[in-house]
């Protein structure tokens, strides 16, 4: 194992060996108490991100949270850990609080619609971030990297490494953004002589399952020598599994967020490239839209943030450790 790999290799193989086995750990959510800052009539803000098991949902909700500390208004966050239901639960006790905006990244992209017309009905704002809902009308705003481009400037990359290929995509299918993600790659290289998409993995977009699943692509004796990955957690897993096969030398990994595990194994030629998001500047751009609906100023009912490649020739301009 490559030094380089082995200082964040081995608590994330412990984590997920916990998961696999089933062990839960809830992670309770602690806010700072903005009491002493509030002001009179004070707005109150819903945050509901998809799972907070994520550095990228994390890193936009301290752009979210500043702002709202500094105008002197109130949170309320809950984790629904990627479960649909709890999820739809957790705004349910939002709206009960009388929430007056949600700010919400979907679990799955078609089970929301409820629970978001009810907010509608109720008059509270919807900022929908990093992924879309199925129905777009219900969002005041919704603000997105621009996920089917990074599916395609891999792709172009990946275009440029090989002749040929046999490519496992390993997905997570209930995601708008994870959809369009994996479509922008397989639009960009599924014509291209010598490729072939030869297993589709669910894997929801997360370490531990994806480690466990290309293990088992893997053991089925399955012949492959790329991985095309929605997110950076996934090929933090499938770079794992692969590395303890001992064939990261005969398979590239590719991926999307520009994550600092990620960027750290292309920086030691463990993985070929990701597409970088912009985690901090869709928290600042969700914060300004949350104050802009509350003045009653009309906002963009789509933001898209560009998304940049990050490969070996340019790894270290990003910053190997920390998010963009």
């Amino acid at each position: 194992m490559k030094k380089g790999f082995r200082k964040f290799f081995w608590p994330i193989l412990i984590l997920a060996d916990l998961a696999i086995a089933g062990t839960v750990f809830f992670l309770i959510w602690l806010q700072p108490d903005y009491s002493a800052a509030q002001k009179e009539n004070s707005h109150l803000i819903g945050l509901s991100y998809m799972t907070m098991n994520n550095e990228f949902y994390k890193i936009m909700s301290e752009e979210i949270n500043a702002r709202i500390e500094a105008e002197g208004d109130r949170i309320v966050m809950r984790d629904p850990a990627l479960d649909a239901d709890r999820q739809i639960e957790q705004i349910e006790e939002m709206l009960d609080m009388g929430i007056d905006a949600l700010v919400v990244t979907p679990v799955d992209s078609d089970r929301l619609v409820g629970v978001l017309e009810k907010a509608k009905t109720q008059g509270v704002f919807i900022i929908v971030l990093d992924t879309n809902i199925s129905q777009d009308e219900l969002a005041d705003c919704t603000i997105t990297s621009d996920n089917y481009n990074a599916g395609v400037i891999v792709g172009e990359y990946f275009l440029t490494q090989c002749d040929s290929a046999r490519v496992v995509v390993m997905t997570h299918e209930t995601t708008e953004s994870g959809r369009q993600r994996v479509k922008g790659f397989l639009d960009t290289v599924s014509d291209a002589e010598g490729i072939e998409i030869v297993k589709k993995v669910e894997c929801e977009g997360q370490v531990e399952i994806a480690m466990p699943e290309i293990q088992e692509v893997i053991n089925s004796g399955l012949q492959f020598d790329n991985v095309f990955c929605l997110n950076d957690l996934a090929s933090v897993g499938v770079v794992a599994a692969l590395e303890e096969n001992g064939m990261l030398q005969s398979v590239n990994v590719y991926g999307v967020d520009g994550s600092p595990d990620s960027k750290a194994l292309i920086n030691e030629g463990m993985m070929k490239a990701t597409a970088a998001q912009f985690p901090s500047e869709i928290g600042k751009q969700a914060a300004d839209v949350i104050y802009r609906l509350f003045d009653g100023e009309n906002v963009d009912e789509d933001i898209l943030i560009p998304v940049e490649l990050i490969t070996q020739e340019n790894v270290n301009d990003f910053g190997i450790d920390r998010w963009q």
